[in-house]
């Protein structure tokens, strides 16, 4: 029993390693007739996982020999590719990519919202869009304990473990939970902007700034502006607004 416990623990620890060993970064360089080369979306159809291409068209994407990556862009004609063994050794790896259309020197973008990039084709419907701060943090391996059983399965994440203990997954979630305050206060900035927030509310032009950080913290408006239910939002707008402005006259009288 005593044996049979001690090859469990063995195997949790050198399992990982010798999955490890067969992943590696596939460097590479999108070579294309078209001078946009940066915001390429390469995809790892595979593992599930994604990244873009950088200025100039490089990028680095995780990968395991018979993987499938997939490359793609508006603009672009898309490129598939099957891992070989041999990309292990190449210090980069370039990609053709055909253009698709004449490039315009000026362009007017238009805000469509049946247009995305599922329905483009750009990546795999259903497939799971990570923001920064969330790629950031899965690099962690955010550590979670399971069963000592699910260890010779991957139940326990070793990189997840140092990370946890050092501090680093706690200032990764700590990073998540700014961006994601970040992303929902532009929206709210899009959706009732300063003109709305002015004329409709009657929120002075220099207290707008501080009225959409206020809103930002209160649940009585983030339930129906999430559900997008518009009417109850504005009616919840207006109540705030004026305890906001009562605020702000009793800071003033101080």
């Amino acid at each position: 029993m005593k044996e049979k416990l001690l090859f469990i623990i063995l195997f949790a620890f050198i399992a990982p390693q010798i999955l490890a060993q067969n992943e590696f970064e596939l460097k590479g360089k999108i070579v294309s007739q078209s001078t946009n080369l940066e915001g390429i979306n390469v995809i790892n159809q595979t593992k599930s996982i994604g990244t873009a291409t950088s200025r100039g068209g490089y990028f680095t994407i995780r990968a395991s020999v018979n993987d499938t990556v997939i490359f793609s862009a508006v603009h672009l004609k898309a490129y598939l590719h099957i891992v070989k063994e041999e990309d292990k050794e190449k210090e980069l790896f370039f990609v053709p990519m055909e253009a698709l259309l004449t490039e315009l020197e000026e362009v007017t973008l238009t805000k469509y919202q049946n247009i995305t990039p599922e329905a483009l084709g750009i990546i795999p419907k259903g497939m799971k869009k990570f923001t920064p701060a969330e790629r950031r943090l899965a690099s962690t391996g955010d550590f979670k304990w399971y069963s000592p059983l699910l260890i010779p399965v991957g139940g326990m994440s070793v990189d997840g473990l140092i990370n946890a203990i050092s501090g680093r997954t706690a200032m990764r979630k700590k990073e998540l939970a700014v961006e994601r305050n970040e992303i929902l206060l532009e929206n709210i900035k899009l959706d009732f902007d300063e003109e709305f927030i002015t004329s409709k509310l009657k929120i002075p032009e220099d207290y707008v700034e501080g009225f959409y950080f206020y809103i930002l913290d209160e649940a009585e408006f983030l339930r129906p502006y999430k559900a997008k239910n518009k009417t109850m939002t504005e009616f919840v707008l207006s109540k705030l607004a004026s305890q906001y402005l009562e605020l702000q006259k009793l800071n003033e009288d101080e």
